[in-house]
């Protein structure tokens, strides 16, 4: 019965279908060739196109259109600083959603007081219960509310919660970043998880063909010798059941102050944000003065204020890389990164520096090759277009407020390891010479390019507006650093070379690196005028 009363209707339809299609190409045929509509079609044509609102008018009962009003004066960031010392900073901008985040002075450097991975932890903790959310489903149901996304992030240096909303849902994602920054609830439950989560991470790190997470933790380890940047970002294994509630506790009651912080917005009114700031992160108290038995007995204001020292060194580890390749298709791999000391960010020579930077770029060997790829960097140009063992060959420049760590990392199957050293220090010390005009031209636009449209994304503008005024209280603005890198002179990095060259090299190494010369060797080709190692072959066997 059922069947019957439905199949008529379908039938029905399938027939109008048919011939709406039928009608349809004949239509598009006439109406898109040299030839004319039929007659007979001509006015089911007219019926048909009447039905839509012609183009020559515009649409009737359409809102008014809302424009941009915001002037480029007004592009300006105001900065607040607030009784307690904590730092409010924004730039209001046209659009629906903002970013909204705090950057605090924290993260492995200042972890020697406490077992090594606390930041690591951290990350793993973000945006969990609170005072005022008692999950972290509720706290995320919260956010969704106003489209929000959150994220944290940690570096050597620096801890960053931030959340992008519906910019009408300021007050309730300022209420959402001072809860998990100052009064979160890391329970038992969260550890564990976060315990699991650390211990997963660890165990896929060294099965990954990708080394970079590790060997950056190694090579810092090697040029500060394990200490302050030094300390590892990556939780040591034998440290995931010594981190507990407690210290976690402690650690954020001295590191998480108001003078080590600043909250940044990008696209909301500042004296909106200064008063959501004032209302969470300054009349609510954090959950450690509310609870002091969540800090650990006698412990007295344990904040490392030690200044960087870099000392070189040499950090090996031999080993299969990667255990298991899986599906990558590389064969094993082994991976050297050789580090000189560089420059802090408020350095005079920092823009050289990243000038230097680009111009020697590199990559993977997969884009290395063939016409009109565009791959004009020195190490592509050098080396991975010239050494077909070479797998990856990436220049590093990295910047902390009172030091950096300038570095190559390589990697090539284990019978060529020893050339590979050869090949990256004679890059490092032809730095200092060959520089053309043409190619300092290419380096300065591209790192002028790359800084405007990352500068295009909201969230980049936050992070840049809150690492500027947590290191030095104000904001330059992009035009600066144009200015600064257009004055980039070839005398600039040649300078900047031979700076990096007169300290005592670091370096990291993993998997098969038994062939590896020593520190000692290394050195004394840094020192040779054409990058020779001592007791290499001819310079033609390698360098043309």
């Amino acid at each position: 019965m059922f069947s019957r009363i439905l199949q008529k209707p379908l039938i029905v339809a399938i027939k109008k279908s048919s011939a709406h299609t039928q009608y349809f190409n004949v239509w598009q045929k006439y109406n898109f060739s040299s030839q004319r509509i039929p007659p007979d079609l001509r006015d089911n044509q007219k019926k048909t196109v009447t039905s839509f609102p012609p183009l020559t008018e515009p649409i009737p009962n359409l809102p008014k259109a809302v424009y941009s009003t915001v002037k480029e004066d007004h592009q300006t960031t105001q900065i607040t600083v607030l009784p307690n010392g904590l730092k409010v900073a924004s730039e209001n901008r046209f659009g629906q959603f903002c970013t909204i985040g705090v950057l605090i002075d924290s993260g492995p450097r200042y972890e020697v007081a406490y077992p090594s991975g606390i930041s690591h932890f951290l990350e793993k903790l973000a945006f969990g219960s609170t005072n005022t959310f008692d999950s972290k489903d509720k706290l995320m149901l919260v956010l969704e509310e106003h489209g929000g996304i959150c994220d944290c992030q940690a570096s050597r240096d620096t801890f960053v919660y931030a959340a992008s909303a519906d910019r009408r849902g300021l007050d309730i994602v300022t209420q959402v970043l001072g809860d998990i920054v100052l009064r979160p609830q890391i329970t038992e439950e969260e550890v564990r998880i976060a315990r699991q989560t650390v211990q997963f991470e660890l165990e896929s790190l060294h099965t990954r063909p990708e080394q970079e997470p590790i060997l950056m933790d190694m090579i810092h380890a090697a040029a500060y010798k394990q200490n302050t940047l030094g300390l590892p970002k990556i939780c040591p294994e034998k440290n995931i059941e010594k981190i507990d509630r407690k210290i976690l506790h402690t650690y954020l009651k001295y590191h998480y102050t108001p003078n080590r912080m600043v909250v940044a917005g990008v696209g909301v009114e500042h004296d909106d944000l200064v008063h959501a700031i004032t209302k969470y992160f300054v009349d609510q108290k954090p959950i450690w003065e509310e609870q002091p038995d969540l800090i650990l007995a006698n412990n007295a204001n344990t904040v490392d204020m030690s200044i960087a020292q870099y000392t070189g060194g040499y950090v090996l580890e031999e080993c299969n890389v990667p255990i298991y390749a899986g599906p990558s298709g590389l064969p094993e791999l082994s991976h050297v990164v050789i580090g000189l000391e560089g420059c802090s960010h408020q350095d005079p020579d920092f823009i050289a520096m990243c000038v230097l930077n680009m111009m020697m770029g590199g990559g993977g060997s997969f884009s290395a090759g063939g016409p009109g790829k565009g791959m004009y960097t020195r190490l592509y140009t050098n080396v991975l277009n010239r050494y077909h063992w070479l797998y990856s060959a990436t220049a590093y420049n990295h910047a902390y407020a009172d030091t950096g760590l300038f570095c190559i990392h390589a990697s090539c199957t284990p019978s060529h390891v020893k050339d590979m050293v050869k090949v990256i220090v004679h890059e490092m010390v032809t730095m200092t010479s060959g520089i053309s005009d043409t190619e300092l031209a290419r380096a300065k636009k591209q790192l002028q390019s790359m800084l405007l449209m990352n500068l295009e994304q909201r969230p980049v503008v936050f992070e840049d507006i809150g690492r500027q005024v947590l290191a030095t209280g104000s904001r330059k603005r992009p035009e600066y650093f144009m200015h600064a890198i257009d004055k980039i002179s070839k005398d600039d990095i040649n300078r900047v070379a031979r700076r990096l060259l007169k300290s005592s090299p670091c370096l990291a190494a993993r998997g098969e690196v038994k062939a590896i010369p020593s520190r000692m060797e290394i050195q004394n080709g840094l020192h040779d005028a054409q990058g020779r190692l001592q007791g290499s072959r001819s310079r033609l066997s390698l360098f043309r």
